[in-house]
């Protein structure tokens, strides 16, 4: 008798990002798709704060003129052109090729004089010691190896330079995290549908908190890889969190 074929199990989302090959590839994959909706989904899943959040970054980075800055993971450019309107010479830089084609098309209608390129934050193109602040939105949460990140961050900075870093904090509270993890995941797999046909499209959020380590212990391994006065400031309520540390 013939025997009977063998289903293959479709692996959950968590399972997908769950190993760092596989987060890798899930979120190249996932940033090309929601490239052009970016600027649309950013400010409606944080009911219009994104932009407040991102110019506290910026005031407590607090740019001398001419300070050499690097924003990675820097999507269509938002605090790169913040930095760059407080006099600061930028970078911004993204894995995400058509993020990078978006951000200089708003360069050049904006006059901005940031320079956007494609790459890989785990593996900057750029000599040791070359910044004075380096920025990141969403980033680290984002990357498959988060100390790797952290320390090619401290690798491009000068000696006194500053990391910062804004992104979804994972509370530490049980039922807090429960509500907020389920209020994503509710809201992703509806808005992932209207506009992508694909549930799993923003449910990518709370699956990564979910394995992200909360900003105590992001500002412990920042200070574990050779920054020093690491802080973390509580953004709504907690639920986001910036980072800000110097390198020795």
């Amino acid at each position: 008798m013939p025997s009977n074929p063998t289903s293959t199990r479709v692996q959950s989302l968590d399972e997908r990002i769950a190993t760092s090959e596989g987060k890798r590839r899930y979120v190249r994959t996932l940033f090309a798709t929601i490239a052009d909706r970016y600027d649309f989904i950013t400010p409606l899943m944080s009911y219009g704060q994104d932009r407040r959040w991102k110019r506290r970054l910026v005031d407590l980075a607090a740019p001398s003129d001419g300070a050499r800055t690097l924003d990675l993971a820097t999507g269509t450019g938002d605090i790169a052109f913040a930095l760059a309107a407080r006099g600061a010479r930028v970078i911004g830089l993204d894995v995400t090729r058509r993020m990078i084609e978006l951000a200089r098309a708003k360069a050049s209608t904006e006059r901005s004089t940031v320079t956007f390129l494609v790459g890989d934050m785990l593996a900057l193109p750029f000599p040791s010691g070359s910044f004075d602040i380096v920025t990141t939105g969403y980033g680290l949460r984002n990357v498959p190896d988060l100390g790797a990140a952290i320390d090619e961050v401290g690798r491009v900075l000068k000696s006194g330079g500053q990391a910062l870093s804004l992104d979804f904090d994972r509370p530490s509270n049980r039922l807090i995290r429960a509500v907020y993890l389920t209020y994503l995941s509710l809201v992703g797999a509806v808005l992932g549908w209207m506009l992508h046909r694909d549930p799993d499209t923003y449910r990518y959020i709370p699956a990564s908190i979910r394995q992200y380590p909360g900003a105590d212990a992001v500002a412990r391994l920042m200070a574990a890889r050779g920054f020093r006065r690491v802080r973390h400031y509580p953004v709504l309520g907690g639920l986001m969190a910036i980072h800000h540390g110097f390198r020795d």
